[in-house]
């Protein structure tokens, strides 16, 4: 099943907290639309850096395989090879472009599609919002385990690999 990952954007001019229907959820895998028609797919996104980069990676390459007088199947299978590249890391090119926009990813979540997903991550948020009192907003310190010690003290603890000097081999 598909993993999607889950990103809130920052809050509007007064807002308080960001409304959860501008929730954004990315699908992991391979986009056949990038790696079928990688620029189009690009510019529907509004990946414009990412265009831009495209289409310099893609004329050095052209231009670079030109200048060494590669054969024709050599630029074919370099074309392939970004196509590919652009189809398995579309959603990491996605992701990128919200963390700098200022999105805040929230987690992962596993369903058969979109939609699934959504009702699993909203039923889950739902959940821990309603067992969340008000005051835990406040970040809290850490609680950590105090370590305890199991059984008696002896004069020839060992501690690493290696015993105490003219101990016992």
């Amino acid at each position: 099943m598909p993993t999607y990952t889950v990103h809130q954007p920052p809050p509007r001019k007064g807002e308080t907290a960001t409304a959860p229907e501008r929730f954004v959820f990315v699908r992991d895998g391979f986009h056949f639309w990038a790696f079928v028609l990688a620029p189009v797919w690009l510019l529907w996104r509004r990946l414009w850096l990412a265009f831009a980069i495209y289409l310099l990676l893609n004329t050095l390459l052209g231009v670079g395989l030109v200048l060494i007088g590669a054969s024709p199947s050599v630029k074919t299978l370099a074309g392939l090879l970004v196509a590919l590249m652009i189809g398995f890391e579309a959603s990491s090119i996605r992701r990128w472009k919200l963390t700098r926009r200022g999105w805040k990813m929230l987690g992962f979540v596993v369903g058969e599609d979109a939609e699934m997903a959504e009702r699993r991550f909203f039923a889950e948020w739902a959940k821990r919002k309603a067992e969340t009192p008000a005051a835990a907003s406040v970040p809290q310190e850490p609680r950590y385990a105090v370590p305890v010690r199991r059984g008696p003290p002896s004069g020839n603890d060992v501690i690493g690999l290696f015993p105490e000097p003219g101990g016992s081999r």
